[in-house]
Parts: structure tokens; sequence; C-alpha cells
């Protein structure tokens, strides 16, 4: 696998279109850091890191609207990718629908959204917009 960044957004959005209540995903450090930040921001209803001794996963309870049964998650688009790397400063870090959604940025202080990452006032490579 190339792209396992790429493979956990595309495994989210699968689930969440065809109405699955959970997914299991392979982890990894910036797949947890990714999962803690989407249920801290209410894009997700809960996690579960289950660590093995050959493998360990993900197991991500995927919330939805309790009248319409839409998914919360309506977007997950991956920006920075192995072949072509984006970076953003904090001056120029994007906005995702006009701060509805948020950006999900790697810096050196570690896995944080556009809006800390300008709180902080630094920039990095930016790895996914989520609305």
């Amino acid at each position: 696998m190339t792209d396992p960044i790429a493979d956990y957004l595309t495994r989210i959005r699968n689930a969440s279109r065809v109405g699955h209540k959970t997914v299991e995903i392979p982890s990894s450090k910036i797949k947890k850091e990714i999962t803690r930040i989407l249920h801290e921001k209410g894009y997700i209803l809960s996690y579960k890191f289950m660590d093995e001794d050959v493998k360990s996963t993900i197991k991500i309870a995927l919330k939805y609207h309790p009248v319409t049964k839409k998914p919360a998650l309506k977007s997950l688009d991956r920006v920075s990718r192995p072949g072509l790397r984006r970076y953003a400063s904090a001056a120029t870090m994007p906005k995702v629908l006009n701060g509805l959604g948020i950006a999900i940025i790697s810096t050196s202080k570690g896995i944080i959204t556009d809006k800390e990452a300008r709180d902080l006032n630094i920039g990095g490579e930016i790895l996914c917009y989520i609305s």
C-alpha cells in the first residue's frame, strides 16, 4: 500500500455512504491522531484502539443524523499525497467551507487542525479536508 492515509479515509467514506455502524481500519500513529481529531470535532461517534499481538486496528463507530440517517461526514478529501506533497504556512492556511469544515495538518507540534495551526502560528503538510 502506497498511501495508508488515503486508504483510511476511503474506508470511512465508503462505510458511511452505505450506512455501516462501525468500520475497522489497520492502525498507525497518524491514523490514531486523525481519529482522535475526528472524535473531538464530532464527526464520529466513538472509537476504540484494538491492540493485539500481531496486528492492531482502530474500530470506529460512525455518526448519523437521528431522523434523516444522513452521515455526519459529508466529504473526506485527501490533499497531500505521496506523489505531490502540499504544504501551507500559517498565513496561507486554507479554510474548509469558510470555517465550517476542518483541514488536518501534520506539523512539528503533531497532527492538528487548521484552526489550531493558525493559533500556534505554524505551518505544515495538509493531510486532508473534512466537512
